[in-house]
């Protein structure tokens, strides 16, 4: 029997039935059932029995001649960098555990939809799951894309776990002057579930990586259904929540533009920086001694001794940002130590307004930096950057260098498409 054989398989007195996989052990058997999620189950003890031979193409270990993507010159070239994550992994059948183990051209064998769109190169940066991510990695994929569009590559798609995506994606919009596209994609479900959104999502990715957008940008599902994928800005996206197809939003905006997945369309809304607009460069040093700390009512100044006299400390404050007033005399010890300080607010929306009280003022005169309403993790991310290839860091955290920081805040209700008030 050969993987896209349907057979049945008996097993400690249970019958199953499906499609034959392609099996990373050979002491388990790899079945599709009808209901579309796939069960690993011993060989040993168990009866096989084909009833119907080739029904489906699965690939497997001979399938790698099918799935040569041949070089077409009417087509663009989209280089695929993979770091891991759900989108570019497999269920260990061993353990039941979801596993980053693909490589880049494993992502275009297991999504053959992609076929026929772009020329592919592709490229391993990592092979980790999203919690794994460090700067480290940021830096190598930074010098990669690089060098995959010094290459001359149309675009480029990083395929990334959707945990620390946001993160990856802003330290790269401030690494990388890109004049073309650099798509981030990944995948909340995996590929075995019915409901993955790995296919959508990188055919949808590959699009944008086409377009005349060349911004750092995230691409996944706008919604619960398989419509269209957003396009949000790598500076100003967020996770929200933890399972959902569509869930990353734009905070503080509306999305650069969304991509229709029947037509492939790429429709954008948010002004943005055009193809070829700007030269390629990258910035890749980052000074990584930084620390996010997130104040809530009731914590210590003491939490401040362990960030210790770090390079830099981004603040989540309250408000328009603020922390207890007992934290202030510890905040400008460790300015005079030498600690760059930066205050961001933990609301989803608005800016750091540090004049309207006196807790504000007081941070002020203590030396604190207002980052107007930059996210964060992208404040964190923009501050590793800035203290590595800026002077005047002040200016740097309140101004926008890759659409992090806007001049307004608009109100979330009053955003639409295109980012206008109604």
């Amino acid at each position: 029997m050969n993987p896209g054989d349907r057979v049945r398989l008996e097993h400690d007195g249970r019958t199953h039935e499906g499609v034959l996989m392609p099996a990373t052990t050979a002491e388990r058997a790899v079945l599709k059932l009808d209901g579309g999620y796939n069960v690993g189950i011993d060989r040993k003890g168990s009866e096989l029995e084909v009833i119907e031979a080739g029904v489906h193409d699965v690939g497997g270990a001979d399938a790698s001649e099918s799935s040569r993507v041949d070089f077409d010159d009417d087509l663009p070239t989209i280089a695929l960098v993979s770091t891991g994550g759900t989108i570019a992994s497999t269920v260990d059948y061993r353990t039941g555990a979801v596993t980053a183990r693909f490589d880049a051209e494993d992502v275009l064998r297991a999504v053959p939809d992609l076929a026929g769109r772009a020329n592919y190169r592709g490229r391993v940066v990592a092979n980790i799951l999203s919690e794994n991510m460090t700067p480290d990695v940021w830096q190598d994929l930074a010098r990669a894309v690089h060098e995959e569009i010094e290459a001359g590559v149309d675009g480029v798609v990083v395929m990334h776990g959707t945990d620390t995506m946001q993160f990856s994606a802003s330290a790269l919009a401030f690494m990388l002057d890109t004049p073309v596209p650099v798509v981030f994609t990944g995948s909340q479900r995996s590929a075995d579930r019915p409901s993955s959104d790995n296919v959508m999502n990188a055919v949808c990715a590959v699009e944008a990586a086409k377009s005349d957008c060349a911004e750092v940008m995230v691409c996944m599902h706008a919604s619960d259904s398989d419509d269209r994928c957003a396009l949000h800005r790598g500076t100003r996206v967020r996770k929200n929540h933890t399972s959902r197809r569509d869930a990353f939003e734009t905070v503080g905006s509306t999305p650069l533009g969304h991509v229709e997945y029947d037509t492939d369309t790429v429709n954008l809304h948010e002004e943005h920086r055009e193809r070829g607009a700007t030269n390629l460069a990258v910035a890749s040093t980052l000074e990584t001694d930084v620390e996010l700390l997130k104040f809530t009512p009731g914590t210590s100044e003491r939490v401040l001794d362990a960030v210790g006299e770090s390079a830099g400390l981004v603040l989540e404050g309250t408000g328009l940002g603020h922390v207890h007033t007992d934290w202030i005399p510890r905040i400008e010890e460790l300015i005079e130590g030498g600690t760059t300080v930066v205050m961001t607010s933990q609301c989803l929306s608005g800016r750091v307004c540090d004049r309207v009280y006196d807790t504000g003022r007081d941070l002020l005169d203590a030396g604190v930096i207002e980052a107007g309403d930059t996210l964060p993790g992208t404040a964190k991310v923009k501050l590793m950057w800035a203290l590595a290839n800026e002077e005047d860091i002040e200016r740097v955290m309140g101004e926008s260098l890759a659409g992090e920081c806007t001049e307004r805040s608009v109100p979330a209700e009053n955003l639409v498409e295109g980012g206008r008030a109604q």
